[in-house]
């Protein structure tokens, strides 16, 4: 199915104005089109392709909205679907934190588009579970792995005169290795809009190796340690993070950025200096969208810069209360990096433990940031700068805030998605003092 081209989008989304009577009307228009392929016991068990174009209207009569939704663009249905929004409308209660709809922006350009990425075929994706499933039988392993690609587009008009639109492409590859005797585990994600960078050989190997390197794990105590923590053991910890940068509930007391007695944190240092975490829609490595759902723009933005929280986000209503600007939240993820490699840390770690995925990420405490989490999918002792053994799997209660206030040393910088979806760069990192709370059975 083919993407819709700013033309053809601001086409139809005017016709739908077109048909508006109420206070204010929005329209958003959705498409994609791509393709997946799943393997597990080192046998293809699906694969296929989808395709959608999708109509959001909205309309509202002061503050009482109705939206509705189809996927016919016939004048007909359009005219329709515009009536029934006006109807839901008026039969709404009113909502106390209803905003206008936006009047025009001004939006970065990105380059999410890769026209490789969205040419991928069949073929292609079958190769791709051929490549991991060899790869896990050489290293007498079974794997279970998921590769989807697509292209999406999406347009947005309404009847304040603002209209965006924007295309991007990206896949995905998650696979988990597990020894034939069920005793050791390995996993990798790769994630990108251009499938030029993906290997999936090179994925599939690093899966295997810890899989095998992860047989006969040991118990250790829990306790405190010198953890290293892989890119995609990190990331879950530094996307809740950043979900918390919210700036109703640190106002309202209910967050790790409330204050004693009224205010917020910001401008306090609260993490090591070397910590700075960002977003932009423009990143070269992690192009995204330059708009939010609501039309605001996304651009660049210092979240965290040494060890200082800077900028906090506001929904448009609470951001009006507030008097400032009305700051979406981050839709990419950037954290500033070292030199180091991962082998690096490892040589200068004299004991600690390597983290190559953690999952199950949850809140304890939201006005600390408590966490509670577990490690899966190799995690490794290291005595002396050197992997001595796998150990059994740990349950974890640590705050991202404390743990980067505990930062020992930063690695070099990987693109993950991350147990919270959010595509990211984030760096290998060596952390003091990290909390094991208990063993874990699970392999």
């Amino acid at each position: 199915m083919s993407a819709f081209t700013a033309a053809e989008a601001r086409a139809i989304l005017t016709r739908v104005l077109s048909y508006s009577q109420a206070d204010a009307c929005v329209a958003n228009l959705f498409g994609n089109a791509g393709g997946n392929i799943r393997y597990a016991r080192n046998t293809v068990s699906t694969a296929g392709a989808t395709g959608d174009r999708t109509l959001v209207v909205q309309s509202n009569y002061g503050k009482r909205s109705g939206t509705a939704t189809i996927n016919e663009f016939d004048d007909a249905s359009l005219e329709r679907v515009v009536r029934r929004t006006e109807e839901l409308a008026r039969l709404a209660p009113e909502d106390p934190e209803f905003m206008e709809p936006l009047a025009p922006q001004q939006y970065v350009t990105t380059n999410a588009w890769v026209d490789a990425t969205e040419a991928i075929t069949p073929e292609f994706r079958t190769e791709v579970a051929a490549v991991s499933i060899a790869a896990a039988k050489a290293r007498e392993c079974v794997a279970a792995g998921f590769f989807t690609n697509g292209a999406q587009w999406q347009a947005m008009m309404n009847s304040k005169g603002l209209f965006a639109y924007h295309r991007g492409t990206q896949m995905n590859f998650t696979v988990t290795m597990r020894t034939a005797d069920s005793t050791g585990s390995g996993y990798a994600l790769r994630d990108y809009n251009d499938v030029a960078r993906f290997d999936a050989a090179e994925a599939s190997r690093i899966a295997a190796e810890k899989a095998a390197a992860s047989r006969e794990a040991r118990a250790i105590e829990p306790g405190k340690y010198t953890v290293i923590l892989e890119p995609e053991a990190a990331a879950g910890l530094i996307q809740f993070l950043t979900f918390n940068l919210n700036a109703r509930t640190a106002d309202e007391g209910r967050s790790f950025l409330a204050k004693a007695g009224g205010g917020t944190r910001v401008g306090e240092k609260l993490m090591d200096e070397r910590v700075t975490i960002y977003s932009d829609p423009a990143h070269p490595d992690l192009p995204t969208s330059p708009w939010a759902a609501d039309g605001r723009a996304y651009r660049r933005r210092n979240w965290i810069e040494n060890g200082v929280p800077r900028q906090l986000f506001y929904s448009r209503y609470w951001a009006d209360k507030q008097g400032v600007e009305a700051v979406p939240a981050p839709n990419n993820l950037i954290m500033a990096g070292g030199e180091a490699s991962l082998e690096d840390l490892v040589r200068d770690t004299p004991r600690g433990i390597l983290l190559t995925r953690t999952w199950y990420i949850r809140p304890v405490d939201p006005q600390t940031l408590l966490l509670t989490g577990l490690t899966r999918d190799g995690t490794f002792y290291i005595e002396n700068g050197t992997i001595k053994h796998a150990v059994k799997n740990l349950r974890f209660n640590e705050s991202p805030v404390i743990m980067l206030n505990n930062l020992d040393a930063l690695g070099t910088v990987a693109r993950v998605n991350g147990e919270f979806g959010l595509s990211s760069l984030i760096p290998a990192m060596r952390i003091r003092d990290f909390t094991f709370t208990s063993l874990s059975d699970a392999v």
